[in-house]
């Protein structure tokens, strides 16, 4: 059989199983419980890598297949998965699929570009990352709940919000700006926000009344 099977990898296929459901909801109709599979997606992708570090004798091509293969996890739930939701919410216009096309393309050439510095870093030069340049993709498990906590005040208009969310994003995604990586204090944060952000869409009952 072809690839590496250890532990290190078992959050990333979560996340990926976790993305195919959410992409099954989205194409039911059901995009609130997309954009909780989305979340649970970003959840399992915070901790990959730290659990990943924890086996110490990977090998070079070990290390370059879990880069490899978080990417393309990453590409099905923050790249494809958004874009189901938004079919999902009713954009289906032609028009209205170019500058989803765009936010795809660019969280592609996001993830593309990480590949290349983190084989860099990581391997070549031996060092750990301080910075992002540019938004992380990862960050859309929890900027598109965000966002999803205002459905109910949006209306109908929401849709058009969404895409125009989209489109700041993808934007972000390829302007090369420097971004601090988030420490344990920081992902601890995030994760609390996260949470807090569930909690609200249950308690107001969107998962239920929009799927």
């Amino acid at each position: 059989m072809v690839g590496f099977y250890d532990y290190t990898v078992i959050l990333t296929y979560m996340s990926v199983v976790s993305a195919v459901l959410g992409l099954g909801f989205a194409a039911g109709g059901s995009p609130s419980k997309a954009v909780v599979c989305l979340m649970v997606c970003g959840f399992l992708d915070m901790f990959d890598g730290t659990v990943a570090r924890t086996k110490k004798n990977r090998t070079d091509n070990e290390k370059k297949f879990g880069i490899q293969i978080d990417s393309m996890s990453d590409l099905i739930a923050f790249g494809v998965l958004p874009v189901m939701i938004a079919h999902s919410l009713g954009l289906e216009k032609w028009y209205e699929y170019m500058p989803i096309a765009l936010y795809v393309l660019a969280a592609l050439i996001r993830l593309a570009y990480y590949n290349v510095t983190e084989d860099e870093l990581q391997i070549t030069a031996g060092e750990k990352r301080v910075y992002y340049d540019g938004l992380p993709v990862t960050t859309v498990g929890l900027l598109i709940p965000f966002l999803y906590a205002f459905r109910p005040m949006l209306g109908e208009s929401f849709r058009y919000w969404y895409l125009g969310w989209l489109l700041i994003i993808a934007v972000l995604f390829v302007v090369k700006v420097k971004i601090r990586k988030q420490d344990k204090k920081g992902m601890v944060a995030i994760v609390l926000l996260g949470i807090i952000m569930l909690a609200i869409l249950v308690s107001r009952g969107q998962i239920r009344t929009y799927g």
